[in-house]
């Protein structure tokens, strides 16, 4: 007796997706290190602060749906090439509020017009109304998501810390 045939990854949402942003994004990050120097991750910290301001470290990984150890050493390179500031909001030491150089406005400046280029030309493969309809559908997908992730009950990585942390 014959097993049924197994589907392929390309019948799952969360595998077409991967690939759409490996392929799509990777036009981005050529561009990103490429051109200007910076990670793409680096590249989601700039553009979060460009459009919301000055925060916190935590606020900034929050916002940027990245964990603090990578937030933190992604600031740290910020810093370093002079594209992110670290001030003290009057009269609290305690706190760190980080924000945008005028370098690092300047560089935002220039690259999200190429970015926001890119994806005019990936969304050309639609008319209006499937791009209202894609919009409209993500939203729906990334609410969702959201409250499965909230709601789950999965087991973490263990990315070597239990089997360094016995020996």
């Amino acid at each position: 007796m014959s097993s049924p045939p197994r589907r392929p990854l390309d019948d799952l949402l969360l595998y077409r997706l991967s690939r759409l942003i490996a392929v799509g994004g990777s036009m981005v990050i050529r561009l990103c290190e490429g051109r200007f120097g910076i990670t793409r991750r680096e590249w989601r910290l700039i553009a979060t602060l460009a459009s919301r301001g000055e925060l916190s470290s935590s606020q900034l990984a929050e916002h940027a749906q990245l964990d603090r150890a990578r937030t933190s050493k992604a600031v740290g390179s910020l810093v370093a090439k002079g594209l992110l500031s670290r001030a003290h909001p009057a009269g609290d030491r305690r706190q760190v509020l980080l924000g945008l150089t005028a370098r690092g406005h300047g560089l935002y400046d220039e690259l999200f017009p190429l970015v926001t280029q890119i994806n005019a030309e990936l969304m050309e493969a639609l008319d209006a109304d499937a791009a209202c309809g894609l919009d409209d559908a993500l939203r729906r997908l990334q609410a969702r998501a959201e409250r499965m992730a909230g709601e789950a009950v999965l087991p973490k990585a263990d990315r070597g810390r239990r089997g360094a942390a016995q020996a």
